[in-house]
Protein backbone atom coordinates (compact mmCIF):
# COMPACT_ATOMS: atom_id res chain seq x y z
CA UNK A 1 0.00 0.00 0.00
CA UNK A 2 1.41 3.03 -0.79
CA UNK A 3 0.74 5.88 1.75
CA UNK A 4 -0.47 9.39 1.13
CA UNK A 5 2.81 11.63 0.34
CA UNK A 6 5.26 9.11 0.22
CA UNK A 7 7.17 7.77 -2.66
CA UNK A 8 7.89 4.00 -3.27
CA UNK A 9 10.54 1.69 -4.37
CA UNK A 10 10.29 -0.38 -8.02
CA UNK A 11 10.47 -3.83 -6.72
CA UNK A 12 12.10 -6.69 -8.54
CA UNK A 13 11.73 -9.73 -6.21
CA UNK A 14 13.90 -13.29 -7.23
CA UNK A 15 13.42 -16.43 -6.89
CA UNK A 16 16.23 -18.17 -6.55
CA UNK A 17 18.44 -20.35 -4.89
CA UNK A 18 21.10 -18.90 -2.37
CA UNK A 19 25.01 -19.11 -3.41
CA UNK A 20 27.53 -18.99 -0.30
CA UNK A 21 30.37 -17.39 -2.32
CA UNK A 22 28.14 -14.49 -3.64
CA UNK A 23 28.72 -14.73 -6.96
CA UNK A 24 25.98 -16.14 -8.47
CA UNK A 25 22.16 -16.90 -7.48
CA UNK A 26 20.16 -14.72 -4.89
CA UNK A 27 23.47 -12.80 -3.74
CA UNK A 28 24.35 -11.70 -7.23
CA UNK A 29 20.01 -11.32 -7.92
CA UNK A 30 20.02 -8.80 -5.19
CA UNK A 31 22.97 -6.72 -5.70
CA UNK A 32 22.01 -6.16 -9.63
CA UNK A 33 18.44 -5.45 -8.13
CA UNK A 34 20.23 -2.57 -5.74
CA UNK A 35 22.86 -1.60 -8.49
CA UNK A 36 19.29 -0.71 -10.87
CA UNK A 37 18.01 1.33 -8.12
CA UNK A 38 15.49 -0.97 -7.40
CA UNK A 39 13.86 -2.80 -4.21
CA UNK A 40 15.29 -6.78 -3.88
CA UNK A 41 12.98 -9.49 -2.36
CA UNK A 42 13.50 -13.14 -2.42
CA UNK A 43 11.97 -16.33 -2.53
CA UNK A 44 14.60 -18.86 -1.71
CA UNK A 45 14.18 -22.28 -3.35
CA UNK A 46 17.36 -23.86 -2.35
CA UNK A 47 20.17 -23.38 0.09
CA UNK A 48 24.00 -24.42 -1.81
CA UNK A 49 27.21 -24.71 0.03
CA UNK A 50 28.99 -23.16 -3.04
CA UNK A 51 32.60 -21.01 -3.78
CA UNK A 52 34.86 -20.06 -6.91
CA UNK A 53 35.43 -23.59 -7.51
CA UNK A 54 31.96 -25.32 -7.73
CA UNK A 55 28.90 -26.61 -6.05
CA UNK A 56 29.24 -29.19 -3.33
CA UNK A 57 25.84 -29.89 -1.52
CA UNK A 58 22.07 -28.58 -2.05
CA UNK A 59 19.77 -28.54 0.45
CA UNK A 60 16.36 -28.02 -1.27
CA UNK A 61 14.25 -25.34 0.88
CA UNK A 62 10.82 -27.53 1.84
CA UNK A 63 8.40 -26.60 -1.08
CA UNK A 64 5.30 -25.31 1.13
CA UNK A 65 7.99 -22.90 3.37
CA UNK A 66 8.56 -21.86 -0.57
CA UNK A 67 5.24 -20.91 -1.47
CA UNK A 68 4.92 -19.36 2.37
CA UNK A 69 7.38 -16.84 1.31
CA UNK A 70 5.71 -16.50 -1.84
CA UNK A 71 2.87 -15.83 -0.65
CA UNK A 72 3.93 -13.43 2.15
CA UNK A 73 5.96 -11.11 -0.01
CA UNK A 74 3.76 -10.94 -2.98
CA UNK A 75 0.54 -10.07 -0.79
CA UNK A 76 1.89 -7.45 1.05
CA UNK A 77 4.77 -5.95 -0.75
CA UNK A 78 3.94 -6.55 -4.34
CA UNK A 79 6.25 -6.56 -7.05
CA UNK A 80 7.16 -4.65 -10.54
CA UNK A 81 8.79 -7.58 -11.45
CA UNK A 82 9.69 -10.93 -11.18
CA UNK A 83 13.22 -12.82 -11.97
CA UNK A 84 13.60 -16.61 -11.53
CA UNK A 85 16.72 -18.81 -11.51
CA UNK A 86 17.34 -22.33 -9.96
CA UNK A 87 14.15 -24.20 -9.08
CA UNK A 88 15.73 -27.88 -8.75
CA UNK A 89 12.79 -29.95 -9.11
CA UNK A 90 9.11 -30.68 -10.52
CA UNK A 91 6.83 -29.99 -7.55
CA UNK A 92 9.24 -26.41 -6.80
CA UNK A 93 8.12 -25.61 -10.46
CA UNK A 94 4.46 -26.54 -10.98
CA UNK A 95 3.92 -24.41 -7.36
CA UNK A 96 5.40 -21.64 -8.29
CA UNK A 97 4.01 -21.81 -11.83
CA UNK A 98 0.56 -21.92 -9.98
CA UNK A 99 0.92 -19.30 -7.43
CA UNK A 100 1.99 -16.84 -10.06
CA UNK A 101 -0.62 -17.44 -11.86
CA UNK A 102 -2.82 -16.84 -8.94
CA UNK A 103 -1.23 -13.70 -8.04
CA UNK A 104 -1.32 -12.05 -11.46
CA UNK A 105 2.23 -10.73 -10.93
CA UNK A 106 3.65 -9.71 -14.61
CA UNK A 107 7.28 -9.21 -16.11
CA UNK A 108 8.96 -12.44 -15.17
CA UNK A 109 12.13 -12.94 -16.49
CA UNK A 110 12.84 -16.98 -16.39
CA UNK A 111 16.56 -17.56 -16.01
CA UNK A 112 16.11 -21.93 -17.19
CA UNK A 113 19.20 -22.90 -14.51
CA UNK A 114 20.41 -25.96 -15.45
CA UNK A 115 24.02 -26.17 -14.77
CA UNK A 116 26.56 -24.10 -12.59
CA UNK A 117 29.75 -22.53 -14.38
CA UNK A 118 31.84 -25.20 -12.38
CA UNK A 119 29.33 -28.16 -14.18
CA UNK A 120 27.60 -28.96 -11.67
CA UNK A 121 23.97 -29.65 -12.26
CA UNK A 122 21.24 -27.79 -10.62
CA UNK A 123 17.97 -29.06 -12.26
CA UNK A 124 16.45 -32.76 -11.87
CA UNK A 125 15.92 -34.11 -14.68
CA UNK A 126 12.01 -34.47 -14.21
CA UNK A 127 11.86 -30.77 -14.04
CA UNK A 128 12.64 -30.24 -17.22
CA UNK A 129 9.28 -31.80 -18.37
CA UNK A 130 7.77 -29.19 -15.53
CA UNK A 131 9.21 -26.28 -16.55
CA UNK A 132 8.23 -26.97 -20.24
CA UNK A 133 4.49 -27.28 -19.03
CA UNK A 134 3.90 -25.21 -16.50
CA UNK A 135 6.47 -22.04 -15.97
CA UNK A 136 7.54 -21.25 -19.19
CA UNK A 137 4.22 -19.93 -20.29
CA UNK A 138 3.91 -18.11 -17.26
CA UNK A 139 6.54 -15.51 -18.23
CA UNK A 140 7.35 -12.67 -20.34
CA UNK A 141 10.95 -13.69 -21.50
CA UNK A 142 13.25 -16.77 -21.04
CA UNK A 143 16.75 -16.57 -21.34
CA UNK A 144 18.72 -20.12 -21.70
CA UNK A 145 22.42 -20.40 -23.28
CA UNK A 146 23.22 -22.56 -25.53
CA UNK A 147 23.46 -25.74 -22.98
CA UNK A 148 19.98 -24.53 -21.58
CA UNK A 149 18.56 -24.52 -24.95
CA UNK A 150 20.08 -27.26 -25.84
CA UNK A 151 18.56 -29.11 -22.99
CA UNK A 152 14.90 -27.45 -23.73
CA UNK A 153 14.88 -28.68 -27.40
CA UNK A 154 16.64 -32.24 -26.63
CA UNK A 155 18.74 -31.44 -29.98
CA UNK A 156 22.35 -29.77 -29.13
CA UNK A 157 22.32 -25.94 -30.38
CA UNK A 158 26.32 -25.51 -30.73
CA UNK A 159 26.44 -22.86 -33.78
CA UNK A 160 25.42 -19.35 -34.30
CA UNK A 161 23.99 -20.27 -37.75
CA UNK A 162 20.82 -22.19 -35.14
CA UNK A 163 20.63 -19.52 -32.68
CA UNK A 164 17.23 -18.03 -35.00
CA UNK A 165 15.32 -21.19 -35.35
CA UNK A 166 16.15 -22.96 -31.88
CA UNK A 167 15.21 -19.67 -30.29
CA UNK A 168 11.84 -19.53 -32.72
CA UNK A 169 11.16 -23.52 -31.45
CA UNK A 170 11.48 -22.12 -27.83
CA UNK A 171 8.91 -19.64 -28.15
CA UNK A 172 6.51 -22.12 -29.12
CA UNK A 173 6.58 -23.59 -25.64
CA UNK A 174 4.48 -20.45 -24.63
CA UNK A 175 6.70 -17.72 -24.02
CA UNK A 176 6.82 -15.13 -26.97
CA UNK A 177 10.41 -13.23 -26.19
CA UNK A 178 13.33 -15.56 -26.01
CA UNK A 179 17.13 -14.34 -25.67
CA UNK A 180 19.51 -16.78 -26.05
CA UNK A 181 22.76 -15.98 -25.13
CA UNK A 182 25.52 -16.85 -27.37
CA UNK A 183 28.41 -16.45 -24.28
CA UNK A 184 29.72 -21.09 -25.22
CA UNK A 185 29.28 -20.25 -28.81
CA UNK A 186 32.90 -21.52 -30.27
CA UNK A 187 33.95 -19.48 -33.00
CA UNK A 188 34.42 -15.65 -32.36
CA UNK A 189 32.63 -13.22 -30.50
CA UNK A 190 29.35 -14.82 -28.12
CA UNK A 191 26.65 -12.49 -29.39
CA UNK A 192 23.39 -12.96 -27.96
CA UNK A 193 19.79 -13.29 -30.17
CA UNK A 194 16.23 -11.76 -28.81
CA UNK A 195 13.54 -13.51 -30.75
CA UNK A 196 9.90 -11.43 -29.79
CA UNK A 197 6.91 -13.78 -31.38
CA UNK A 198 4.43 -11.14 -31.44
CA UNK A 199 5.89 -9.02 -34.05
CA UNK A 200 8.50 -11.89 -35.67
CA UNK A 201 11.64 -9.61 -34.66
CA UNK A 202 14.72 -10.35 -34.23
CA UNK A 203 17.81 -8.54 -32.58
CA UNK A 204 21.12 -9.50 -32.54
CA UNK A 205 23.13 -8.05 -29.30
CA UNK A 206 27.11 -7.99 -30.55
CA UNK A 207 29.22 -8.99 -27.58
CA UNK A 208 32.87 -9.05 -27.13
CA UNK A 209 34.44 -12.23 -25.71
CA UNK A 210 35.99 -10.74 -22.59
CA UNK A 211 38.95 -13.35 -21.42
CA UNK A 212 38.95 -13.72 -17.41
CA UNK A 213 37.88 -16.61 -15.41
CA UNK A 214 35.56 -14.05 -13.15
CA UNK A 215 31.81 -14.79 -14.94
CA UNK A 216 31.07 -16.73 -12.79
CA UNK A 217 26.87 -15.43 -12.15
CA UNK A 218 26.75 -14.28 -15.32
CA UNK A 219 23.35 -15.43 -16.21
CA UNK A 220 21.54 -14.68 -12.38
CA UNK A 221 23.12 -11.10 -13.41
CA UNK A 222 21.65 -10.61 -16.72
CA UNK A 223 18.56 -11.89 -15.97
CA UNK A 224 17.84 -9.83 -12.71
CA UNK A 225 19.03 -6.66 -14.69
CA UNK A 226 16.34 -7.32 -17.08
CA UNK A 227 13.67 -7.44 -14.77
CA UNK A 228 14.94 -4.68 -13.20
CA UNK A 229 14.93 -2.70 -16.48
CA UNK A 230 11.10 -4.30 -17.01
CA UNK A 231 10.29 -3.10 -13.43
CA UNK A 232 11.01 0.06 -14.61
CA UNK A 233 8.69 0.18 -17.62
CA UNK A 234 11.37 -0.39 -20.01
CA UNK A 235 10.22 -2.36 -23.46
CA UNK A 236 11.74 -6.15 -23.24
CA UNK A 237 14.36 -4.52 -26.02
CA UNK A 238 15.11 -1.93 -24.29
CA UNK A 239 15.58 -3.71 -21.02
CA UNK A 240 17.76 -6.59 -22.64
CA UNK A 241 19.91 -3.54 -24.31
CA UNK A 242 20.69 -1.67 -21.25
CA UNK A 243 21.26 -4.99 -18.56
CA UNK A 244 23.64 -6.58 -21.90
CA UNK A 245 25.55 -2.90 -21.25
CA UNK A 246 25.43 -3.66 -17.69
CA UNK A 247 26.45 -7.33 -17.49
CA UNK A 248 29.31 -6.86 -20.16
CA UNK A 249 30.94 -3.86 -18.26
CA UNK A 250 30.32 -5.27 -15.12
CA UNK A 251 32.47 -8.57 -16.38
CA UNK A 252 35.14 -6.49 -17.69
CA UNK A 253 35.43 -4.06 -14.59
CA UNK A 254 35.45 -7.87 -12.83
CA UNK A 255 38.24 -8.96 -14.90
CA UNK A 256 40.25 -6.69 -12.74
CA UNK A 257 40.14 -8.70 -9.23
CA UNK A 258 41.19 -11.47 -8.06
CA UNK A 259 38.73 -13.88 -5.62
CA UNK A 260 38.64 -17.28 -4.48
CA UNK A 261 40.49 -20.17 -6.40
CA UNK A 262 38.16 -20.75 -9.64
CA UNK A 263 34.96 -18.72 -11.35
CA UNK A 264 35.44 -15.22 -9.66
CA UNK A 265 31.84 -12.86 -9.44
CA UNK A 266 31.72 -10.38 -11.85
CA UNK A 267 31.77 -6.51 -10.37
CA UNK A 268 28.20 -5.72 -9.69
CA UNK A 269 28.76 -2.32 -8.67
CA UNK A 270 31.70 -0.96 -10.58
CA UNK A 271 29.10 2.16 -11.46
CA UNK A 272 29.32 3.27 -7.94
CA UNK A 273 33.46 2.40 -6.92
Amino acid sequence: MKREGKKTYIRVLTIAGSDSGGGAGIQADLKTIAAHGCYGMSVITALTAQNTMGVFAIHPVPVEFVRKQLQVVLGDIGSNAIKIGMLFSAELIEMIAAELRLSGASHIVLDPVMVAQSGDKLLQDEAVAALKATLIPVAELITPNLPEASVLLGRDITSRDELFDAAVEISRLGCANVLIKGGHLKEGDCDDLLYMAATGETITYPTRRIETDNNHGTGCTLSSAIAAGLGKGLSVDAAVAAAKKYITEAIASGANYSIGEGHGPVDHFYRFF
